[in-house]
Formats: structure tokens, sequence, C-alpha cells
């Protein structure tokens, strides 16, 4: 089979002093509610050898589990509006300087929690140290996309959360399956795995994110979500 990279990445890369080549497999529009088992079985069953891996964005599995957050569940209020305003933007996006994600993360976390990791991320950067106010409210907020139109309009006005048991989501594909596969949080400026099946036990963390540390999924409207890597002959 031809393998297929996004524009700006590359199907192969070295990893652990071996090649691997990526392939990007394109899906249609993923609705909120749709099964994942469903998508494998028509997207990557048909491409899929063993010995593959295959990496799944967060995104999709989270659609497929209803891990979604409206703009009527985190109409800002005044602390949100306040703190959003001195939130550092990134290429990968405004982030919490959204004033309905800051509110989701305060009510996630509590605001007496958010105001004091946004007083820790200010002495943080006097300090040269980024991303305290991320770490300090953990991987709910850090993971929360959406409510951000600009690449992906349907999601303008709806925030998808991280999935739920990513881990057992990826034994699950693989009882159903046969597909080995991990589930990850990726875009251009990094990459983080949130679950992998006990068939890739065996593999350190470093190592698997080393197969998509360029983010080959993408981050704009690819609609890519799976990624398969075989090791290159």
């Amino acid at each position: 089979m031809d393998f297929y990279a996004n524009e700006g990445k590359n199907v192969i890369i070295e990893a652990g002093g071996k090649k691997y080549a990526r392939h990007a497999i394109a899906t249609h529009f993923v609705q909120v509610g749709e099964s994942y088992i469903d998508l494998i079985e028509k997207y990557v069953k048909p491409v899929y050898q063993p010995g593959d891996i295959l990496s799944s964005s967060e995104k999709v599995i989270a659609l497929c589990q209803g891990r979604i957050v409206t703009e009527d569940e985190c109409k800002p209020g005044f602390w949100a509006k306040v703190l959003s305003r001195f939130v550092h933007q990134t290429s990968a996006g405004p982030g919490m300087g959204l004033p309905v994600k800051m509110q989701f993360a305060i009510n996630i976390c509590g605001l007496g929690k958010v105001l004091w990791a946004a007083l820790c991320a200010g002495v943080g950067k006097l300090f040269g140290r980024h991303g305290v106010f991320y770490d300090m409210l953990g991987e709910e907020v850090t993971g929360l996309d959406g409510f951000y139109g600009e690449d992906i309009p349907e999601y303008e006005h709806m925030g998808v959360r991280v999935p739920s048991n990513p881990g057992a989501v990826c034994d699950e594909v693989f009882e159903k399956t046969g597909v080995v596969m991990m589930i990850v949080d990726a875009n251009d400026l990094n990459v983080e795995l949130l679950g992998r099946g006990e068939q890739l036990k065996g593999w350190s963390k470093e190592d698997l994110l080393a197969l998509i540390r360029d983010n080959p999924a993408g981050q704009d409207r690819q609609l890519t979500p799976f990624v398969l890597i075989r090791e290159a002959e």
C-alpha cells in the first residue's frame, strides 16, 4: 500500500534506531456518539497488518464517548473573563485565553485552585518556567479542545473533553478488532500519551511518543484522526 502523509509531514520517521512509516488515515467528519469500533473496522482494518501500531487522536475517541461540554454549561463569569486575559497564546490555539475555557477550568477544579494556579504561573514566568498553570490543573483542563472555530467551525460552540479510561478503550479495540492501539493528545507543540493497549506495555512512553513526535495527524481540518505506524523495511 502507499503510505500517505499530511502536508508538511514526513511518511518516514526514525525512532529508537529504527525507521517507521506512518500512514494518515482519512475518515468522514466524526459526530458525537459514533462507535469507535465501527470507525476502526471501516477505516483501519482494511490496511492494518499484524505488528502495526495505530495511533488515535484523543478527540475522536472522546466524541464517540459523548465527552463534550456546551457553551451553556460554561458561561464565563467575572473571574473567567479576568484570568483569561493573562493567558499567553501559542500557535496551537488560544487555550485558556478563551473565557469559556477558563470557566470550564473553574467548574472542574474550583475557583480557589484556579486562582492559586494562576498565581503560581505568574511566579513561574519570572523564573522562565512555562506551563505551570496547566500542570497544576491537570489533564481535564489541559486536554480540553474546541470552543474555537477558526480551523474547525463545527467546534466553535462545543468543547471536547479528554476521553474516559483511554487504556481500557485500547484494550477493548484489540479485543474486538485485533488492532493494537494507543491514544494520544497531540498538537504541533507537544504530544502526550493518554492510553495504550496491554500489547504495548513493553514499549517505553518515550519510544511510543517518538513515533509521532511531529504530530503526523495534523491539528487543522485534515480529518485524519488515525495514524497507522509500521516498521519500514
